[in-house]
């Protein structure tokens, strides 16, 4: 298994293994084709895909506005969670942050999503209960 920089040539296996992880929210423009290549554009460096005989069995997205880093769309194939994809996954990025001068990482786990919280607490993603999270959305036909 390796890991390696995502490209938008990735993006049909990548938006099949969303599609199949439990807890994963999709948008139909941000996770478009169109919507994914412009995030890859604008944040080169720090999107990752784990790829195993040249099947994508991991993905995770990553992207910073020279202040924090903002974790999107982790994804580890069910049949290969356990060995430690998701956490070198998450190791790739927090490398390419410190490279770029980013001392912070934040992310949005739904509240429900068992699997998804234990993971990131046991990575050491500190839950913080002293925020509200909001946003508004834009464009009403990114559903």
């Amino acid at each position: 298994m390796t890991i390696r920089q995502m490209a938008i040539s990735d993006y049909e296996k990548v938006y099949a293994l969303w599609s199949k992880t439990a807890g994963m929210g999709i948008r139909s423009l941000d996770d478009s084709k169109e919507g994914i290549s412009k995030f890859l554009d604008r944040n080169p460096t720090t999107n990752f895909v784990a790829v195993s005989d040249d099947t994508i069995i991991g993905v995770i997205l990553c992207g910073h506005d020279g202040r924090r880093g903002y974790i999107y769309h982790a994804a580890v194939d069910i049949r290969h969670r356990g060995n430690g994809i998701g956490k070198r996954l998450v190791d790739s990025v927090i490398e390419a942050l410190e490279k770029e001068g980013i001392n912070k990482a934040a992310l949005v786990v739904f509240k429900d999503n068992d699997i998804g919280n234990a993971f990131w607490d046991a990575i050491g993603f500190e839950e913080r209960i002293d925020l509200v999270y909001r946003n508004k959305s834009i464009n009403i036909k990114n559903i």
